[in-house]
């Protein structure tokens, strides 16, 4: 087994006071899609996923030449930018909650600071990417029956070995 390199996280996310943002299919798009640019671009290894209606875990690897920091901060704000005109358009109840008073932004999805720290061990990497896995069957949300029958998860890849965003790269490869 050779050890995860320190360019190896686990982060989350958070929609601003917890705000269900991504409740709706449209919305979790814009995420995958964001993912995927990520993955195709080069610039992460995407390893693991959830996306949740108000939160999404990621376990991700950058790229030689990118940061977390940098990766972060334009994922955030192509998908906040993304979500926030598809809220407006549809006059979504959520933008008046999703309402601030900065200087940069009068509308905004994302709290502030996410959460990442590096994995690099073996039983910290699995324990997360079960915690990502079973998220969706927590009580206060009950989004499937098993984790991989919730269809914004790599989950499905794990159980199956199908992967239906075709971004995914096993954690295996991780350990040999």
């Amino acid at each position: 087994m050779r050890d995860p390199d320190d360019r190896l996280f686990f982060s989350t996310y958070t929609n601003l006071n917890w705000l269900p943002v991504l409740q709706s299919e449209q919305y979790k798009n814009i995420v995958l899609n964001s993912l995927e640019f990520l993955v195709i671009n080069k610039r992460v290894t995407l390893y693991a996923f959830v996306i949740m209606p108000n939160h999404i875990h990621l376990i991700w690897r950058m790229e030689e030449g990118h940061e977390l920091h940098t990766v972060q901060r334009d994922l955030l704000k192509f998908t906040a930018q993304h979500i926030k005109y598809g809220l407006v358009a549809e006059n979504h109840p959520l933008v008046e909650k999703l309402k601030v008073n900065a200087a940069d932004r009068k509308i905004q999805i994302w709290e502030r600071n996410g959460y990442s720290f590096p994995l690099k061990k073996q039983n910290t990497i699995l324990q997360k990417l079960n915690y990502i896995h079973n998220n969706p069957l927590k009580k206060d949300w009950f989004l499937a029956e098993t984790a991989d029958q919730y269809t914004y998860s790599s989950a499905k890849f794990y159980f199956s070995g199908i992967d239906d965003f075709g971004i995914l790269t096993h954690v295996n490869e991780l350990f040999w």
